[in-house]
């Protein structure tokens, strides 16, 4: 067995399950709904497999070699989770003023494609993704092995970790749907979800340049 890729399972494993932006809005999504639950863990899926495309490229290392672009990645990344963030906090508003308990009604295709969309964008515009695949990647490189092959099958690794776990919370969210759609579940759980995002999309937008 390949001691240095099982390690790197392990590492990758904790790494996308780590709560984060990801996290919160898959949850938050998959309370709506399953199949937007669903369709936003592979759109965030779909923002690793930038990542990792990008890390593969060598292109993540201009990004972290050149101060203004990392930063505009920083500023736009940050601004689309402080607007997911408060349009949490405005629909966990909104629920104690209209009745509760429902799923969303918007329609299921047009729902699933926004849902998909904000799953990518959360993750593809995670400023610090970049830099921590970046540093990650190389550390599994055997010497002697060609760069390349090796990095696309770590970059695969994590890819495919993500295609199970998020989709997985997104289910089990679903699957305790009764418990959690209850008025007062749903308002706390809408209302930290957006609380966190706001919070961490002041960060990034305010934040110090980070290397």
């Amino acid at each position: 067995m390949d001691a240095q890729l099982i390690a790197f399972t392990g590492v990758a494993a904790g790494m996308v399950a780590l709560p984060g932006a990801d996290f919160t809005v898959v949850v938050r999504n998959a309370l709506a709904y399953r199949s937007a639950g669903v369709a936003t863990a592979l759109g965030v899926a779909g923002g690793l497999l930038v990542h990792t495309a990008l890390a593969v490229a060598g292109l993540a290392a201009v990004l972290v070699a050149v101060p203004v672009l990392f930063r505009t990645v920083q500023l736009l990344g940050g601004a689309y989770v402080l607007y997911l963030g408060i349009g949490a906090l405005y629909a966990a508003r909104r629920r104690t003023t209209t009745d509760t308990g429902g799923t969303a009604d918007e329609p299921a295709g047009r729902g699933s494609a926004r849902a998909l969309r904000q799953g990518f964008l959360t993750n593809a515009l995670n400023p610090k993704a970049p830099v921590l695949f970046l540093s990650l990647l190389p550390q599994f490189v055997p010497d002697g092995q060609p760069p390349l092959p090796r990095t696309l099958l770590l970059a695969v690794i994590v890819v495919l970790l993500a295609l199970v776990w998020f989709p997985a919370v997104a289910l089990l969210v679903d699957r305790m749907g009764r418990w959690l759609r209850r008025p007062r579940t749903a308002r706390a759980i809408e209302g930290g979800s957006g609380a966190a995002l706001t919070a961490l999309g002041l960060v990034l937008v305010s934040g110090p340049l980070v290397h």
